[in-house]
């Protein structure tokens, strides 16, 4: 199957948040955030380290108070996936963030107040070289500007956003990113457009407050895939009420859908129907549930009927075909082995691990050669 993305990107400047690349030739990243108490630093590391075994290239921890900054630090020690600090209304909570480690600092200016607080952070991140992103929202724009335009619009966003991007030029920071979310798509979306065209810097992309799993899921893909498919766009978070891990794995999917990146199985099944051989969805449900440990890139085509079943399966790196009396399976396009219904979902599991293990064998010795 074709892996490369027709996608132009949008070309920006590189920063690094820990040791991950933004922006520039970077593959685009993927973040959550925990919504553990931060203060309980036992149970965010633990949901920081699930996120990390999901993917996440990227987490972002609320710091709402001192006490949270030093348990901050704490955390900090214990896990190696970058962290970012989300910082509100207090400047010397960034301060300290600072002074123990943090990766990354969020900011929104319009509520961190006066400008010399804000230059005291970016002093800090500057000393330190922290890179910072600038937080626009919607539902938190400058009292000014909710005067000016009455309500949020694309156009509020940008300038608020530009208007801290010109306090960060004339203190000569360069190191930052910017998102300017809202919770409408077609605000955020607009919004993005605008400012793509006006700066260099790394766009971190987000429908903020999507909604729970399946509407936040659907509202974030509309969103952010518009973005995406025109180049727009760094690094991403998918806002989910929900388990953040799921955040992870939706914003995998988004990229795996667009070619943008690759990372575990990316399945290719049919929604099933009466010609099936054999229950698809049950099949389907078993094998994502079962091979979630997989993160080598790969295709497997579950179809179940022989309509589209054997020229999916030929395309894929693994494919099942459903057919009468035994379902076929194919390798790397050719037909490999028959499987009757019967206990077949295990035979398929190993089938698919064995396929990974070679996969995995055949980067490791690309990578040796070179």
């Amino acid at each position: 199957m074709n892996t490369s993305s027709p996608i132009k990107r949008r070309v920006s400047r590189k920063i690094y948040v820990g040791n991950v690349p933004v922006g520039g030739d970077a593959p685009i990243s993927v973040q959550s955030m925990t919504n553990t108490e931060t203060c309980d630093v036992v149970a965010t590391v633990a949901q920081i380290q699930q996120l990390e075994k999901a993917g996440a290239d990227i987490v972002r921890v609320s710091v709402p108070s001192m006490e949270a900054a030093e348990a901050f630090g704490e955390i900090k020690k214990q896990v190696k996936v970058p962290l970012v600090a989300d910082i509100h209304f207090d400047y010397t909570i960034a301060l300290r963030v600072a002074e123990l480690g943090v990766d990354c600092l969020r900011i929104n200016p319009g509520n961190i107040g006066r400008e010399d607080r804000v230059k005291a952070v970016v002093d800090a991140a500057k000393d330190k070289n922290i890179p910072i992103r600038i937080g626009v929202n919607a539902g938190s724009l400058e009292k000014d500007l909710q005067k000016k335009y009455g309500e949020p619009t694309p156009e509020a966003l940008v300038e608020s956003a530009l208007r801290h991007i010109d306090y960060l030029d004339k203190l000569d920071f360069q190191n930052f990113k910017v998102s300017v979310k809202a919770s409408d798509v077609f605000m955020a979306v607009s919004a993005y457009r605008l400012l793509a065209k006006q700066i260099e810097q790394p766009l971190h992309l987000g429908i903020t407050e999507a909604g729970g799993l399946r509407s936040g899921t659907v509202k974030s893909a509309v969103g952010l895939g518009i973005l995406l498919a025109e180049g727009i766009g760094d690094t991403l978070r998918i806002s989910l009420a929900a388990d953040p891990v799921e955040e992870v794995k939706v914003g995998f999917d988004l990229l795996k859908s667009l070619k943008l990146r690759s990372r575990g199985i990316n399945f290719i099944a049919c929604p099933s129907c009466s010609r099936q051989n054999f229950d698809v969805v049950k099949t389907m449900n078993e094998l994502e549930t079962r091979l979630d440990d997989l993160l080598v890139p790969m295709d497997v085509a579950v179809i179940g009927c022989v309509v589209n079943g054997p020229g999916e399966a030929k395309e894929a790196d693994l494919g099942l075909a459903g057919g009468s009396p035994n379902n076929l399976v194919y390798v790397d396009g050719k037909p490999a082995q028959k499987l009757s219904n019967d206990h077949f979902i295990d035979e398929l599991e190993r089938l698919i691990r064995e396929k990974a293990k070679q996969k995995l064998a055949e980067q490791a010795a690309i990578i040796a050669r070179s």
